[in-house]
């Protein structure tokens, strides 16, 4: 079974992307600890979903597989950590045929369906692998994708390898947000955080990803949309999310007033087993109940109703992906709990 822990299908695995936007203070942090012959074993790459955390983690990886001498002149004088994809390394890598890089992320099971949380079989690969000998350069480096999606078991498994790291080893951890990390595992890495891309930047990478004038409108509406995350981004572009969302933006900015036809007509857009609109109608509800949030003057009262609407939303958005609910339904239910937050 393939690795597949990237839920936005319209994004390309980090795997095979080879550009990086936004992060240029971050790059050189690892290119600068790397080159100076004392890089920690471990990295905790932390930020939002979707903005290049594992993109970064296997760029690192790429460059330290195919110039394994941190003395070396190519190395010293690097102005990123950028690779030629043409180089037998990053093609390994692409192709997911490199001996010494093992990546740990949600695999799918027999029935094609994504493991919800890592398997800790896969974690306590790192045990045999990181006590073999590498085969290339010396060399063996890990990426976890991402460690949030650990349970207990997991992430004590992985603690292990991070209380006794082997010479020459590296750990590339990624991480959606550093409050969901044990303590004990943070405290054994160098933390690197990255922030949501900028307008710019965002426009850069999705172009880069898709061919696409970073001016076009739909792009631009995309990327006003998506929280400087590029996965978020290409979601929104990727078959009617961009509409899904505008629509749903619309019916959530009339409320407390609802209309029964737009509801169905919603529900029927979301209704399936596709899991990209069920998330794009989230994110547009999340969206709108964070900005709503931030602006709301009607008292503590109507803070309070919102906050409880947006927990029980969010609950039952995962029951329904959870138990393969009916998704008509919790359009309906969704509305009306905002329409009774923000009613009076």
């Amino acid at each position: 079974m393939s690795p597949q822990s990237h839920d936005e299908a319209a994004a390309p695995h980090p795997r095979q992307i080879h550009g990086l936007f936004g992060h240029t203070a971050a790059e050189t942090t690892l290119l600068n600890a790397y080159r100076s012959g004392r890089i920690p074993h471990a990295f905790l790459i932390v930020g939002p979903k979707g903005i290049g955390k594992a993109t970064l983690a296997y760029r690192m990886a790429r460059f330290v597989m195919a110039h394994p001498d941190p003395a070396a002149p190519e190395v010293q004088k690097a102005a990123s950590l950028a690779v030629d994809e043409n180089d037998p390394v990053a093609r390994r890598i692409a192709a997911q045929g490199q001996p010494d890089l093992l990546v740990i992320e949600r695999v799918v099971n027999d029935k094609g369906v994504l493991h919800k949380l890592i398997r800790v079989e896969d974690v306590r690969e790192t045990v045999p692998f990181f006590g073999s000998t590498a085969r290339e350069g010396g060399w063996r480096i890990a990426i976890v994708d991402a460690v949030d999606e650990l349970n207990a078991s997991g992430a004590n498994a992985l603690l292990k390898v991070l209380e006794e790291p082997p010479e020459r080893a590296l750990l590339l951890l990624v991480s959606h947000s550093a409050s969901r990390v044990l303590p004990t595992i943070r405290s054994r890495c160098r933390i690197l955080t990255l922030r949501p891309l900028e307008p710019a930047d965002l426009g850069a990478a999705i172009a880069a990803a898709t061919g696409r004038n970073p001016n076009d409108p739909e792009v631009a509406q995309a990327a006003a949309a998506a929280d400087g995350s590029v996965a978020r981004a290409l979601a929104m572009l990727d078959g009617d999310a961009l509409e899904l969302r505008q629509h749903a933006m619309a019916m959530l900015d009339r409320l407390p007033v609802t209309d029964t036809k737009a509801l169905h007509a919603l529900g029927e857009a979301i209704a399936g087993t596709d899991a990209a609109p069920l998330a794009a109608f989230l994110d547009t509800v999340n969206d709108w109940l964070s900005a709503r949030l931030d602006q709301e003057q009607g008292g503590i009262a109507r803070l309070n109703r919102l906050a409880e609407a947006s927990e029980r939303i969010n609950e039952a958005v995962r029951d329904a992906e959870t138990y393969n609910l009916e998704r008509k339904p919790l359009v309906f239910s969704v509305f009306g709990l905002l329409a009774e937050a923000t009613r009076g």
